[in-house]
């Protein structure tokens, strides 16, 4: 059986958990369109404030499912193209997708897991958490934006080094070199990304929906363009209903309660 995805509330949170624990949860077509799905639904669903994204058990997710991609080698090479823009897709949808996407990690996050990872908006890592861009022990290039988000996470030298010497790194790193927001106990990624995602959700939503599309477009545009982007994205926030208790509550010296 092919892993498949699994959707809860968990208060305001969406949490989607990749499951297959007996292949430390490989990815899977099924996974890709299940996410994507659930991702959409979530955009226009004002009962959502945050989406986590985790692992079912021990693993975060493993990646490809290797079997079925030394099956496909036999096989149309469209075949293998659609499934990638499956993959793709999911990836997509959480760039688009309006409300955080938090991902939640426990033991290893391994090659498209580790893309996964990196498409996340925020990432929590259990300090015994592990992560390999392990595509080059296959003999494989990185997929699912793995190569993007490095290259613009990381100076070009280390994104290299990763794809090119594909060795397990700690928790510990990965938050040393940015690409990890937390660190928390083993065991309790789930619960620290719900405290997370229960903070953010207290803010103004499209105050929160506004900055992840600006911090995502602004490396594709100039200083001048990103200025005008911020001006359009301002003055329908200040307007909105959001901002007037937000000010009343900074006058009456008390918490914001935002919708």
């Amino acid at each position: 059986m092919p892993s498949e995805l699994l959707s809860e509330r968990r208060a305001a949170a969406l949490v989607l958990t990749i499951s297959d624990p007996a292949t430390r949860n490989t990815l899977s077509p099924q996974v890709y369109e299940a996410g994507t799905r659930a991702l959409q639904a979530a955009a226009t669903d004002s009962g959502v404030r945050a989406v986590v994204l985790r692992g079912d058990g021990a693993h975060f997710c493993a990646g490809g499912d290797l079997q079925r991609l030394a099956t496909s080698r036999a096989g149309p090479a469209d075949g293998v193209r659609a499934n990638i823009d499956r993959f793709h897709a999911f990836v997509l949808a959480m760039r688009d997708c309006p409300k955080p996407v938090i991902a939640a990690v426990e033991g290893h996050a391994a090659g498209g897991g580790c893309s996964l990872v990196l498409a996340c908006d925020l990432v929590i890592a259990a300090a015994g958490a592990r992560f390999t861009m392990s595509y080059g022990r296959a003999g494989l290039s990185p997929d699912g934006g793995g190569t993007f988000h490095l290259a613009q996470a990381l100076p070009r030298a280390r994104a290299l080094q990763l794809l090119w010497l594909p060795e397990p790194h700690t928790a510990r790193q990965w938050h040393d070199w940015g690409l990890v927001n937390a660190l928390c106990a083993d065991g309790q990624a789930l619960d620290e990304a719900l405290l997370w995602a229960e903070r953010i959700g207290r803010m103004a939503s499209n105050a929160v929906a506004s900055a992840k599309a600006l911090v995502h477009h602004a490396r594709t545009r100039t200083l001048v363009e990103q200025l005008h982007a911020e001006r359009e994205q301002f003055v329908p926030n200040l307007q909105h209903d959001n901002a007037a208790e937000g000010l009343r509550a900074f006058f009456e010296k008390r918490a914001p309660r935002f919708e």
